[in-house]
């Protein structure tokens, strides 16, 4: 199963300048309870925006076109089509990211776990793709109200190819 996993604004945001925009603690547990045992698969400008580099407990997989690029704890393929042939036909694959990571998933993709954020950013120059609504049907939507830690409403949506 391929799922898409982000926290995306009410135009579609995701980043900006290699940052997340929104600091939500209940979207991070959800994506490390999400992720954790599987494997993630990023793109390299997101996997250096990791602030302590590959995340513990998942197979860490970055695209890159440098064949030279290397970090401790992942592996690098060239592609998306070459990381996914890495991967069992049965392992779970989360893709993290970037925008054009998250383009090319798009088609592939079984699920969307994502974290709808009740804001329009400022700034953004990450964005994520559009979602066709005739291509999916959400199977959960869990509200989430502004409070001392999250300065803005959210919904967890999961979305499923029908």
């Amino acid at each position: 199963m391929i799922t898409l996993i982000a926290a995306v604004a009410k135009n579609g945001a995701i980043g900006n300048e290699n940052k997340l925009i929104y600091w939500l603690p209940d979207d991070l547990k959800r994506f490390k309870a999400l992720t954790t045992g599987h494997t993630i698969v990023m793109g390299r400008r997101t996997f250096e925006s990791l602030p302590k580099g590959a995340l513990p407990n998942r197979r860490n997989v970055v695209l890159s076109r440098n064949r030279q690029f290397t970090a401790p704890g992942i592996e690098v393929f060239a592609s998306l089509q070459e990381a996914l042939a890495s991967c069992a036909s049965d392992e779970e694959v989360f893709v993290i990211g970037g925008a054009s990571v998250y383009r090319e998933a798009m088609p592939l993709a079984d699920r969307l776990c994502l974290t709808l954020v009740d804001d329009t950013p400022v700034r953004a120059d990450a964005f994520f793709p559009e979602i066709l609504a005739a291509e999916w049907r959400i199977a959960s939507d869990e509200p989430h109200d502004p409070d001392d830690r999250h300065a803005y409403a959210f919904r967890f949506v999961d979305f499923l190819r029908p």
